[in-house]
């Protein structure tokens, strides 16, 4: 992960700080003063690291017009999620005000705008991930259906600054930002149908797809789930280097044995009494970042409570976590069936025949 690699040259910068320092220290300099010195520059580090990151972002924000700007009319909107969960100083200027975020539209260039045409909300994954080009293949079958797709850089989101990704409230207000994005479509473009919405994701875009399920069973007619991040609390017993991500002071804030309850309620598999609208999980027997046992306790936690939903264990897939993302022809073919769920419920207007048909929708040649 780029977080963790990040924090390891910082941790190796402060380190070398630290030992040119260190006789400084020994020979009467003021203590206070240069340890404040050393956070000034440990800060400044991170600021960086963000700096580094929104460039990045620009560059890859360029690159959707190339790669799907033939098929897309492609557009980043700002609007407005809940306010910050917990708030640094809650009487400062702007405490409690609406969280400013970007999202990303994707409207097909073959659709008749006096026509109604359904709607996948895309949650994308990564602790501290965004929307980048990585989706491009998928953004292009989703056009050659006719989907309308809106996808949300809700709070945590890497490639905007400091402040956005240490607003970060995984499985919390997250939750509430991508489903603010499905209103603000609904509210801006008559061209959607209100009755044809549906949201998918992968990782922790498929925590996001399920805890949006769980929380607004009548708002989407359909879920994907791709590899989803299902229990916090088992994760971090098999994921160590994620434990400083989540107990962070401007994120949770604390351990999981410090706060048993509140991973719990970030957690999925600890909801699946809510579930009430048709759903399709995917996981991978070799998912080297969320163990297929932690989605078979998602699925397993569903069928206790008597849900009605469909579920694969792929064995072995190559690709590992990515296995349903990737580009070779295993994977397009278990996207393809993705697809296939998802049309019995949003009946978009030119569905995939074959895997053929959606692999030359997405990378231009069959």
């Amino acid at each position: 992960m780029t977080t963790i690699k990040s924090e390891k040259i910082r941790t190796f910068c402060l380190g070398l700080i630290i030992m040119i320092c260190g006789p400084m220290l020994s020979h009467g300099q003021d203590n206070e003063s240069i340890m404040k010195e050393l956070q000034a520059i440990k800060s400044d580090l991170r600021n960086n690291d963000h700096t580094y990151d929104e460039i990045l972002k620009k560059i890859d924000d360029a690159l959707w017009f190339e790669r799907v700007g033939d098929v897309a009319f492609v557009d980043k909107v700002y609007i407005c999620g809940p306010p910050r969960w917990k708030e640094k100083n809650p009487t400062g200027m702007g405490a409690g005000n609406p969280l400013k975020l970007w999202t990303y539209v994707f409207i097909p260039k073959t659709i008749d705008p006096t026509r109604k045409y359904p709607l996948l909300v895309f949650a994308h994954s990564g602790v501290h991930g965004n929307i980048s080009t990585y989706y491009t293949h998928i953004i292009r079958e989703m056009m050659a259906q006719e989907y309308i797709v809106v996808a949300m850089e809700y709070r945590g989101s890497i490639g905007y600054g400091r402040a956005t990704y240490e607003n970060i409230d995984y499985g919390g207000l997250e939750v509430e930002d991508v489903h603010e994005s499905r209103n603000y479509m609904l509210e801006n473009y008559s061209f959607i149908d209100k009755d044809r919405i549906g949201i998918v994701g992968w990782s922790h875009g498929g925590t996001i797809t399920l805890m949006n399920l769980f929380r607004y069973p009548d708002d989407y007619k359909v879920g994907f789930a791709g590899v989803p991040v299902s229990d916090l609390i088992a994760r971090m017993a098999y994921t160590r280097n994620y434990e400083a991500l989540f107990s962070a002071d401007y994120h949770i804030g604390k351990t999981v044995s410090e706060d048993v309850q509140e991973y719990r309620r970030r957690s999925p598999v600890w909801h699946a009494a809510e579930l009430k609208t048709p759903l399709l999980i995917h996981t991978n027997t070799i998912d080297e970042d969320v163990n297929v046992l932690e989605v078979e306790s998602m699925i397993n936690a569903l069928k206790a409570e008597g849900k009605q939903f469909e579920y694969k264990i792929f064995e072995d897939i190559p690709g590992g976590h990515s296995f349903d993302r990737m580009d070779h022809k295993q994977a397009t073919d278990i996207r393809f069936t993705i697809y296939k769920f998802l049309e019995k419920y949003l009946k978009p207007d030119k569905p995939f025949k074959s895997a053929d048909e959606m692999r030359k929708a997405g990378y231009r040649f069959d």
